[in-house]
């Protein structure tokens, strides 16, 4: 109940980790799955700090079946002795105490990705159960924790009776290892108290973080075992190691999504800047003190022949998804020196004075891995998703300006060769750029007192209502004829290609825009292409790709899908591409009398089998032979609305795309210009594909 008093007797002051159980957002983000994977790293990044300072090459990481996580190293393990201070142990103040480690400038870590003292303790404090274990000095020391408070379980599980330590805590002694063997294990159950009930680890996000930190970290070994019942396949656990012994150029190569225009570069440098910190003196007071730091910048980056940007950032091998000042300071001399380039020869590309790149036009196609190296960097918050450090931005800026200059001014065959082909890009995609915002302007949907400059093969719809509104791409002028007899033109738009589109996976952008067919679809659908495009802008709220139902049907739908995936992705990420399901077979059973004969439609070979052995067992006779339509053009107007365009009866496939890299990954192996891959996976697969998959 709120009362209008408000004394000093409102106010809280929340102790040790109450504050974190409190308020858990504010240091993990969120209670939900994202919150609980961020509480797996803070551990893990624990590790591999020490495997950056160059203790331990081994990570291993266990998902069990009862929900907790346990990370085990071979690094230094955390001290055990006494903290003169607290007079507690160091495994305790690390995991009970908020700002507390080795992370604040002692010595002990160069670069880290912990800084705030806060990782260990924010899950302990976040865990039903939490159990630590250290190997030194030729023992095994452990303690365990429920809730953040310290004590003894009865039993193995985080239901177990516990004990809380009342005077003092003890740092057991369980056993004994081998002298010089050191290292860390800690296994925690998540408080389901904190998190919500949907909360969830996810192996692929644990995959990929894994992957991401191997490249990072080259040497270092990453296994994950995830031993929970719905991932364990017979006896075996799923287990998955990942180590990489290349770098952030492999990494590179590795994110990808198109065919290279230029080498991986490798760009590196390093900084120097001052700032004024306050130091912890050995008599407990901060006194503010002007440090030195050195910033240490390496960035790998390659551009491809697509338009999609694919770029990482990490401060300390933590990503920083939302950048920060080193990712401003890298897009900031990227465009220096790209633009004096262009500059330079302006003649050559034949860029007018009215044309200016912009930062898009630069981007496209880039792929850049972007890591720099400092103590104490300032982060915005926990979660360390924005670098704060404002002298980190000029010192990115000078490394890339000087080392991407000295590659523009390299007299090397391949990099004169390379620097070419990537000023031409640059300027075709400003030049697409321009084009696409133009048509755009000039193909919205056309009112009354507008003329149209639509195709004009083209038979478009009356209605105004975007959301009710389908085109139909179809394949061909003889299904165009019956489609015009079998759609409801109130709402329903039909667009005809001839024949195979261009396979835009390996054709230039400006190949793409002055193929006639590709150029109607983007022109039709009204919302431009690549990074112009406005799904807001889009002129139906379905497009449909109707093709026969044969192989060459698929390699059209195919081809037709490459382009949405490529130049209209959006589209297809909103759910608003489909692809129709024309039937493969008519079957006619006569009725005696005047009744009219029952037409039953059927979509695959084995649905038919089984529809004749249905009607054989019961006595029913069917018209022989059973029509096979070979294409669209074979059914007449009714046939074509029943069974393919009319909402009542028809059956539509949605196109998702649940994986974009993934996605793009098939779509360059299938489609694109490297034909040895491709050749493989076709031998290597034909013995799995069945020829009758082909026609359904």
């Amino acid at each position: 109940m709120v009362t209008a008093e408000y004394s000093a007797h409102h106010l809280q002051v929340l102790e040790g980790l109450e504050a974190v159980r409190k308020r858990p957002g504010m240091y993990i983000g969120s209670t939900d799955s994202r919150g609980l994977m961020h509480c797996v790293w803070e551990i893990i990044d624990n590790s591999v700090d020490e495997a950056l300072g160059g203790f331990g090459t081994r990570i291993d990481i266990r998902l069990h079946p009862d929900g907790s996580v346990e990370v085990c190293d071979r690094a230094r393990g955390i001290p055990v002795d006494v903290e003169p201070r607290t007079g507690l142990t160091g495994v305790e103040v690390v995991f009970t105490k908020l700002h507390a480690g080795g992370k604040f400038g002692g010595g002990s870590y160069a670069a880290s990705g912990g800084l705030h003292g806060v990782g260990a303790s924010v899950v302990n404090a976040l865990s039903e159960r939490l159990d630590v274990e250290v190997d030194r000095n030729g023992k095994t020391y452990a303690m365990s924790f429920h809730r953040g408070e310290p004590g003894q379980f009865a039993g193995p599980s985080p239901d177990s009776p516990f004990t809380p330590f009342e005077r003092s805590s003890e740092l057991r002694v369980v056993g004994k290892v081998a002298k010089g063997v050191t290292g860390t294990r800690i296994r925690y159950w998540a408080d389901r108290q904190i998190f919500t009930k949907d909360a969830a680890f996810h192996l692929d996000e644990l995959e990929q973080r894994a992957r991401q930190t191997a490249f990072l970290v080259p040497g270092l070994e990453i296994v994950i075992d995830d031993e929970r019942p719905q991932a364990v396949s017979g006896t075996e656990p799923s287990s998955t190691s990942y180590r990489f012994d290349g770098g952030i150029s492999e990494f590179a190569d590795f994110l990808a999504p198109d065919t290279p225009i230029t080498d991986t570069w490798r760009l590196s440098g390093e900084g120097t800047f001052t700032e004024t910190v306050p130091v912890l003196q050995a008599t407990g007071a901060m006194v503010p003190t002007e440090v030195e730091r050195t910033c240490q910048v390496d960035l790998a980056l390659r551009w491809g022949t697509g338009y999609e940007t694919v770029g990482r950032s990490f401060v300390n091998i933590i990503a920083t998804p939302k950048g920060g000042t080193h990712q401003a300071g890298f897009e900031q001399g990227l465009m220096k020196v790209v633009r004096d380039q262009i500059q330079q020869n302006a003649r050559r590309l034949k860029v007018g004075t009215g044309e200016k790149i912009e930062k898009d036009d630069i981007l496209a196609g880039l792929t850049s891995v972007l890591t720099v190296r400092l103590p104490e960097p300032q982060f915005e918050g926990q979660t360390k998703e924005i670098l704060g450090t404002p002298a980190v931005r000029n010192i990115v800026t000078s490394v890339v300006t000087r080392e991407l200059a000295a590659r523009f001014a390299s007299t090397k065959r391949d990099d004169k060769a390379q620097t070419s082909l990537l000023l031409d890009k640059v300027v075709s995609e400003m030049k697409a750029r321009i084009s696409a915002r133009t048509h755009k302007e000039t193909q919205r949907r056309k009112n009354a007192l507008e003329s149209s400059s639509l195709p004009v093969k083209l038979a478009d719809c009356r209605t105004n209502d975007i959301a009710q509104s389908e085109l139909f791409i179809v394949e061909g002028d003889s299904a165009l004829g019956t489609a015009k007899n079998a759609r409801n033109s109130e709402y329903q738009a039909l667009l005809p290609i001839r024949g195979k589109i261009l396979n835009v996976q390996k054709a230039s952008i400006s190949d793409m825009l002055s193929n006639a067919e590709c150029a109607a679809i983007i022109q039709v659908i009204g919302a431009g292409s690549g990074r112009s495009f406005d799904l807001d802008a889009a002129r139906y709220g379905k497009v449909i790709l109707m093709s026969d139902a044969d192989v060459d049907g698929a390699h059209i739908r195919t081809l037709l899908l490459t382009l949405f995936f490529r130049y209209m992705r959006p589209l297809i990420e909103d759910g608003r591409v489909y692809a129709a399901v024309p039937p493969l077979h008519r079957v006619i059973v006569p009725n005696p009398g005047a009744k009219p004969n029952d037409m039953i439609y059927t979509y695959s070979e084995k649905e038919l089998h089984t529809l004749l052995a249905g009607l054989q067992k019961s006595g029913k006779r069917w018209q022989e032979p059973v029509q096979r339509y070979k294409g669209l053009g074979e059914m007449d107007a009714d046939q074509l609305a029943t069974t393919t365009m009319d909402r009542a009866g028809r059956t539509l496939r949605r196109v998702r795309v649940q994986d974009a890299e993934a996605a793009s990954r098939v779509f360059e192996l299938l489609m694109g210009s490297d034909v040895a891959p491709r050749r493989d996976f076709i031998i290597g697969s034909s013995d799995r594909l069945s020829r009758e998959a082909i026609d359904a």
